[in-house]
């Protein structure tokens, strides 16, 4: 059975007012990665199919192309929480 791990290579907490953090996804895996957030997420905004903005249970973020996920005031818990929802 699939992981999380599985498609995410590294997350990165950001630092500031807004807590948020960086996913990137494994290199193998991003495109079947961002093909499952989209199909499963609400797209509210595309950027020349570069940048996409996703709503997904209230929760904004944005994935590049490039295999990278932004999400923004958010803890450790509920970005797996919403991870495993998106990728399993």
């Amino acid at each position: 059975m699939a992981t999380v791990e599985d498609y995410v290579a590294r997350i990165e907490e950001t630092c500031g007012e807004e807590k948020g953090a960086v996913v990137t996804f494994k290199y193998d895996k991003k495109d079947e990665a961002i093909a499952k957030i989209r199909n499963k997420a609400q797209l509210k905004n595309s950027l020349s199919g570069i940048i996409f903005e996703f709503a997904f249970r209230s929760i904004s973020f944005r994935v590049f192309s490039s295999g990278k996920a932004i999400f923004r005031g958010i803890n450790k818990e509920a970005l797996h929480d919403i991870l495993a929802a998106l990728l399993l």
